[in-house]
């Protein structure tokens, strides 16, 4: 399991307001949320019908289009 080494800030009350963890750690749970979230929508798509290299040519350039817009 990873270990976080965290520092809780509290307010003038003493109750949790925020936690503070090292950039080096925060950068690793960044990355393994970003990888579930990826494994998850590959899992939601594997059904789905695959584009030829032209049809997905094609898709990505519309999509280009759409945001220049």
């Amino acid at each position: 399991m990873l270990k976080i080494h965290k520092k809780i800030l509290l307010d003038e009350k003493q109750k949790p307001v925020a936690v503070q963890i090292p950039i080096e750690e925060f950068d690793l749970l960044e990355e393994l949320i970003e990888n579930y979230g990826l494994s998850k929508l590959m899992d939601e798509v594997k059904d789905d019908k695959r584009l030829s290299i032209a049809e997905a040519k094609n898709y990505y350039q519309s999509l280009k289009h759409n945001v220049e817009d």
